[in-house]
């Protein structure tokens, strides 16, 4: 499947809406801890059990976009994208039948494995193509994008709540669900098969404001995977996104745990709300924050996402459950923080390594969300179930967890200070088209 050029006269912004119908669709991941509840009481599983398909899908996304990045540079987003179609729907599909036949393992595979390979390779087919779309704005093109991904959960969680209730909270209501989420999507990531073009590079350079600006630093993904830049950067989004993950993925049961005790406790139904209000705040930071940071720069807005993203952990440890707007508002902030975090990492990226191989190299450093998927949950669901072991119960079950969130949250800010920019060793030289429009220009 060849990458489909787009026609003399294309507009550029028919491309973040072919990337949006894919970010929209594999976003529902941000979802999963409304089927938490109803999968833990039809199948005996604990807390930790049931977050294992989350945790898979994520791992798998990372791996999935280290290893698939290199193939999605050289096969175009067409191809990636129908790859992601295939996996995520089929995920669901599989997940369906483990509901439906009590099989919990046939969920973590289809959901957490084959799902999550839908997750990786959909996550990175759109960001080389609109950087290369966008050189004047790669923040926001890439925000615009990658907002789909934290807002899909804005969708499904009340979706998927709905769709619970109508068919039951039991395995066979379970599998229903998930059979019309996999139909679903699949016709709704088409949208983006079909509409999605690559520039030719006439429109790159127009877009750049010339041929010189078209390319700019050019560093290969075997180069930067050996330099520090990369690994700092993989510091920086791993603990952001562990910060984050760890609210979001245990949300629901988080926000009833904190106010059980209280005189009015969190029904269900608010918990679900809270979840959609997450994913409101994930999928406006996304857009607003890697806009925000075409304006201040990608390291000052990481030292926003970082430094005041700790301190909101620490209001939420100390004050947290005194006053539910208190908490709601923290968990926001956090939460827009997780989600400009990751749109603001291409354009990172890209100011560092150039946009030659921007799309592998992104995929490469996923690897960190891999580490984070498996780290957020981890953290906060293991010592939940130890602190309730031991009798404790309310706002005290995630006391220790987030303290440690506010520990990695440091690391981060501390691995952010020691950016700078890519040593001209690891460049590569111009292409000799490239080279001889820079000696005209400088010689007009």
């Amino acid at each position: 499947m060849s990458p489909p050029l787009a026609p003399p006269g294309w507009s550029r912004w028919l491309v973040p809406p072919a990337a949006l119908s894919v970010h929209l669709a594999i976003g529902q991941a941000y979802a999963w801890s409304v089927f938490k509840p109803p999968l833990e009481a039809a199948l005996h599983l604990d807390g930790t059990q049931s977050a294992l398909p989350f945790q898979l899908a994520i791992v798998m996304l990372g791996l999935s976009a280290a290893f698939g990045g290199t193939l999605v540079e050289r096969n175009g987003p067409r191809w990636a994208m129908t790859v992601a179609l295939v996996c995520f729907s089929s995920g669901f599909l599989i997940s369906a039948l483990g509901a439906w036949t009590e099989q919990y393992w046939l969920i973590v595979l289809g959901y957490g494995f084959v799902g999550g390979i839908g997750l990786g390779i959909g996550y990175i087919s759109p960001v080389s193509t609109l950087i290369k779309w966008f050189p004047d704005r790669p923040g926001m093109a890439t925000g615009i994008a990658i907002m789909g991904f934290g807002g899909g959960a804005l969708i499904a969680s009340p979706w998927s709540a709905q769709m619970l209730e109508s068919f039951g909270a039991d395995s066979t209501g379970i599998a229903l669900a998930f059979l019309v989420h996999g139909l679903s999507y699949a016709v709704f990531m088409a949208l983006g098969v079909f509409l999605v073009r690559v520039p030719r590079p006439a429109d790159r350079a127009a877009a750049a404001g010339g041929p010189s600006a078209a390319e700019g630093v050019r560093v290969s993904a075997r180069s930067a995977v050996r330099t520090p830049q990369f690994w700092c950067l993989w510091i920086v989004l791993c603990t952001n996104v562990t910060a984050g993950i760890g609210i979001l993925e245990k949300a629901a049961p988080m926000i009833t745990d904190f106010f059980a005790d209280s005189s009015g406790p969190v029904s269900a139904s608010a918990a679900a709300g809270f979840v959609a209000l997450l994913s409101a705040a994930n999928m406006a930071g996304r857009i607003g924050w890697s806009s925000t940071s075409d304006l201040i720069g990608r390291k000052n807005i990481y030292r926003v996402y970082l430094g005041v993203g700790a301190l909101m952990y620490l209001t939420i440890a100390l004050f947290g459950d005194s006053a539910k707007p208190l908490f709601v508002v923290c968990a926001l902030v956090i939460l827009s923080f997780y989600g400009g975090g990751f749109a603001t990492i291409p354009a990172y990226l890209k100011d560092l390594f150039g946009t030659y191989q921007v799309g592998a190299i992104h995929g490469r450093l996923l690897t960190a969300w891999s580490t984070a998927g498996v780290l957020g949950p981890l953290i906060v669901n293991w010592i939940a179930d130890r602190q309730e072991e031991a009798g404790r119960h309310g706002s005290s079950l995630y006391g220790l967890s987030f303290a440690i969130m506010i520990g990695l949250l440091v690391v981060g800010f501390v691995a952010n200070e020691f950016v700078r920019p890519v040593h001209p060793r690891h460049h590569l030289p111009a292409p000799p088209k490239e080279a001889a429009d820079v000696q005209r220009q400088q010689s007009a």
